[in-house]
């Protein structure tokens, strides 16, 4: 592409002999245009488009050097070459310090050379034109990357700073230019917190590529400090001679922090802060080696809370959430400094007891972690009390890895469970025949509806005063395929612990309902049938609605059917246990409180409570004509029950004294193997057509 080329002169010689040479240089290398005046000049090239200028500073419209300065600004970036007289040499000499790019002697313009210089300062400005971007795009680069570069010359002195750079120092380019890289870079090792010499400086001696060491700290100018990592080069000439360096970095304080976090993440549990089982397993690992070497014991103790599930269900995740992280910091409270707290997750926490020559350490500790629990916790508006079973296993005796000690406690702390709660049990072997028995009970649950392993019996409710069946109680049996008939006692309470109670609570109401009617429509006298229902029944969000829904599908009369729920299921929650007992009541059904006066009610709640029936728990009725009781709690149960208006069952009546003693303090119905023991249905239809 041809050179476009201004002329300026009002010299017509001068301007013909310009275009003649520049013609005859190359075919097409040169386009010319001729203008007499600055202002045609100065017009032309704000139209652009023009490579280089040759100009006559004497002109009709200006003269001097103010007409070279004109045109420079208006083109700053184009070649500027001035036509120059023999008596011109101080106009020409000026004109090239401000900027023009050489000049052309009149007395010389015909000369091959002419086009040839010509071409040379048009590629001479585009190349520094190309220099120039690829330097503001290299500058644009380094300011926009977010690691510092600083570049220093041979003798270490800046001369370099990016924005990162300056931001992350607290010198400005301006400022750090020219001052050695050690001063405008401060650096310690984090360990000794001693100086550091700058790898720069080992760059410019050695020539080579090194990366920073670990654990370099850098200082900035107004003190504060930012862990950095990075790397520095050596900078060569295209001679590939030494002229510099360049050292890049960034701070990697965030991710550092970010890295401990996570680290402390994985070995801590979230909620409590408390170590969790990852860290506890390594904890237990050292501790055994310690004790082995030292010929000590040490005790892990398994703990699970109490019924918790009833608070998180009840209250909400947020309060069961505060419940657990105070529970975590009473653990703490109860231990040493060298013992360790985890969670295992859920209720569930483990205490690794260390460097005791005594494992009846153990027992100290766990009796004073029940006392600790044993305080209300206040969380907002709610005073909860929650208890724990604890179980303890001992190293060596019980396990010598972290894994058997850790099952051999959770083992106990099974034990701790069925002895009541809110104790502690040292690991026993036979514990394990228990908890393989427990395994294979839970694990047959899970399909025993599935299976229709489940029936009902039914123990008749004798009315003391005319000897008629008032009504019957439908209980649960298992039928495995292999044990045989399974009693309720056996499996219950493994039931409610892994979730399964509520499916077959529902499924034995219905059965129940189902049962009552197909007697009623064979014509068979029967004034009512109770079920137990239990905590996790209860307690559930669809309770009623549940209860609602089978009275319809089976088509049983709500006064027909009886509820019998424990005191100790009312009282856990006694606002909530009166709201669904007014619904219960609303649909017409009974509701019957069982085994009363084995748990701990409160006499004013009793009254508020919408309840029809008390039950005698069957110990008390053991104690009528005994040395100790005569009978004395259930007379007064009695008595209670006829002043609130209440129907009384006495259970587990099992002689004529009882019935005899019941009767005579007026008790509505007993019921127990005086009477009947409990029956398959078909003998129970039996008992109650001869009734």
């Amino acid at each position: 592409m041809a050179n476009r080329v201004l002329i300026v002169t009002g010299n017509a010689d001068d301007a013909k002999t310009l275009e003649k040479v520049l013609d005859n240089a190359r075919d097409g290398l040169f386009t010319v245009e001729w203008v007499t005046q600055l202002s045609a000049g100065l017009a032309r090239l704000r139209a652009g488009g023009v490579d280089a200028v040759i100009a006559d500073l004497s002109l009709a419209d200006s003269q001097g050097i103010d007409t070279f300065d004109q045109l420079f600004a208006a083109a700053p970036h184009t070649p500027i070459v001035t036509l120059s007289a023999a008596d011109d040499e101080a106009l020409t000499t000026m004109s090239v310090q401000r900027g023009a790019q050489g000049y052309l002697s009149k007395s010389n313009l015909d000369s091959y050379l002419t086009p040839q210089s010509l071409h040379n300062l048009i590629q001479r400005k585009a190349v520094e034109e190309t220099y120039f971007l690829e330097k503001a795009r290299a500058e644009i680069t380094l300011n926009s990357i977010s690691d510092a570069v600083i570049g220093t010359d041979m003798t270490g002195n800046v001369d370099y700073l990016n924005i990162a750079a300056e931001g992350m120092t607290g010198w400005s380019r301006e400022e750090a230019r020219g001052y050695p890289i050690g001063e405008v870079m401060r650096i310690i090792d984090n360990a000794s917190r001693e100086p550091k010499p700058n790898p720069i400086e080992l760059v410019l001696q050695q020539n080579t590529a090194m990366a920073l060491t670990q654990g370099t700290i850098l200082i900035r100018r107004d003190g504060q400090e930012a862990a950095i990592e990075d790397s520095v080069a050596p900078i060569h000439d295209w001679d590939g001679k030494l002229t510099g360096a360049v050292i890049v970095f960034h701070d990697i304080s965030a991710a550092q922090s970010m890295a401990l976090k996570m680290a402390h993440l994985a070995q801590h549990d979230f909620l409590t802060n408390l170590p969790n089982r990852v860290l506890l397993n390594d904890r237990v690992a050292q501790a055994i080696a310690l004790a082995k070497r030292r010929g000590t014991h040490l005790a892990l103790l398994f703990l699970d809370l109490d019924h918790f599930k009833h608070i998180n269900d009840s209250l909400g995740h947020a309060v069961g959430d505060q419940l657990l992280q105070s529970v975590a910091d009473r653990l703490c409270a109860c231990v040493r400094g060298s013992d360790t707290v985890s969670r295992q997750g859920g209720d569930e926490f483990v205490i690794l007891v260390t460097e005791d020559k005594f494992a009846e350490k153990a027992t100290l500790v766990a009796d004073k972690i029940l006392s600790a629990l044993a305080a209300p916790h206040l969380i907002g508006e709610h005073e909860l009390h929650v208890t724990t079973s604890i179980g303890i296993s001992i190293y060596p005796e019980d396990g010598k890895d972290a894994e058997t000690l850790l099952k051999n406690a959770d083992t106990a702390m099974y034990s701790a469970k069925e002895k009541g709660r809110n104790n502690s049990q040292y690991f026993k072997h036979d514990m394990n025949v228990r908890v393989v028995e427990r395994q294979a009970i839970e694990n047959g649950l899970r399909h025993a509806l599935q299976r229709q392993e489940f029936v009902l019996h039914y123990q008749p409710k004798i009315n003391l005063e005319s000897g008629a069946i008032a009504g019957v109680e439908a209980l649960l049996r298992w039928n495995h395929p292999e044990w045989g008939m399974v009693l309720p006692g056996r499996f219950v309470e493994i039931a409610e612990s892994c979730g399964l109670m509520a499916p077959i609570g529902r499924w034995v109401l219905r059965e129940a309902c189902t049962q009552a009617k197909r007697w009623q429509d064979a014509g068979l006298a029967l004034d009512s049938i109770s079920v137990n229902i239990s905590a996790q029944e209860f307690c559930g969000k669809d309770f009623v609605d549940g209860v609602r829904a089978i009275v319809s599908e089976t088509g049983l009369a709500p006064a027909c059917l009886q509820l019998e729920v424990t005191e100790r299921v009312l009282m856990r929650d006694a606002e909530s246990s009166i709201a669904i007992l007014e619904q219960l009541r609303e649909m017409g059904a009974q509701v019957a409180v069982d085994d009363f006066g084995a748990g701990f009610s409160s006499l004013s709640y009793l009254t508020k409570f919408p309840i029809n029936i008390l039950k005698i728990d069957p110990s008390f009725v053991q104690d009528i004509g005994s040395a100790k009781g005569h009978g004395i709690i259930a007379g007064a149960i009695i008595a209670m029950a006829i002043s609130l208006k209440q129907r009384v069952v006495a259970e587990g009546v099992e002689d004529e004294e009882q019935r005899a003693f019941l009767k005579a303090l007026h008790c509505d119905e007993g019921q127990g193997y005086l009477f009947s023991r409990p029956l398959a249905a078909e003998q129970c239809a039996l008992l109650l057509r001869r009734s």
